[in-house]
């Protein structure tokens, strides 16, 4: 990967685990880092291939759930209920990203100025939303209606622009459809299993020809601390959002987005 250091791939993985299961983008953040860092991945495979650590934190922390669910799944409705939920969500972003993966990854994801735009956008969303009293009606991310979960799923088509955020677009659409806030943060988690396991098997598969072995210490120091890092912040979301919502996520937003702009007419 052009001979790029561990230091750079482990400040990336670290900030890939922050950064992933809040809504903040963490496509947006890793990109504009690796942009001011002169960081530049073989077909940009590392930002998507270190998500695995993330994916693998998620999976970690709620493996007794998914075991249970597995075993539940032949001869429980509402277990199958929601994981034809899970599917149905999925498949509009799993769609739109594979046919539009070469324009995502060539045009979109070189634009870090369009990333601080968003970043600013989303941060204002979440704000706003965050501020409207919503009377919600779905506490039980198992029980949602099937409707709920597809609106969920054409919500998180937003995230396939870089700097919008795949759990921020999740989520708000969760809250506009009645669901209370941690609901929206959990339901964030388990949509993020199979979008993020797609992702990375498909980018996995675009990029087989051109990665080398060469790349794969780079890729495996992002990985690892990619784990460590999502592990640690997926234990403590649920409780934070549950007690004080997503402002502080807004803030932080804007605040990259406004302070990545500034750089940008800076130094370019």
């Amino acid at each position: 990967m052009e001979s790029q250091t561990i230091v750079e791939a482990l400040l990336l993985g670290l900030l890939e685990g922050l950064t992933e299961f809040i809504p903040v983008s963490s496509t947006g953040h890793i990109l504009l880092a690796g942009h001011f860092l002169g960081f530049h991945s073989t077909g940009k495979a590392f930002e998507i291939l270190i998500q695995l650590g993330a994916i693998l934190a998620i999976l970690s922390v709620y493996f007794s759930k998914l075991w249970q669910m597995l075993i539940k799944l032949p001869t429980d409705p509402r277990t199958r209920h929601f994981v034809i939920g899970i599917l149905i969500a999925f498949l509009p972003a799993a769609v739109i990203g594979a046919l539009a993966h070469d324009f995502i990854k060539t045009i979109l994801f070189e634009s870090p100025r369009l990333i601080c735009i968003m970043l600013i956008i989303g941060g204002l969303v979440l704000l706003v939303v965050d501020r409207i009293n919503f009377k919600p009606v779905h506490h039980d991310v198992e029980r949602f209606p099937l409707g709920v979960y597809l609106k969920i799923g054409l919500f998180q088509c937003l995230s396939l622009i870089p700097g919008t955020s795949r759990s921020g677009s999740t989520i708000v659409g969760a809250l506009l459809m009645g669901v209370d806030k941690r609901a929206a943060a959990e339901f964030s988690f388990f949509l993020a299993m199979p979008t993020m396991v797609g992702a990375f098997a498909f980018d996995l598969f675009k990029n087989r020809n051109v990665l080398t072995s060469a790349d794969l210490p780079i890729i495996a120091v992002g990985f690892i601390a990619a784990f460590v890092t999502a592990l640690i912040v997926v234990r403590f979301l649920l409780d934070y959002v549950s007690r004080n919502g997503y402002s502080l996520f807004g803030w932080w937003r804007l605040v990259v987005g406004g302070v990545g702009l500034v750089a940008l007419m800076v130094w370019g």
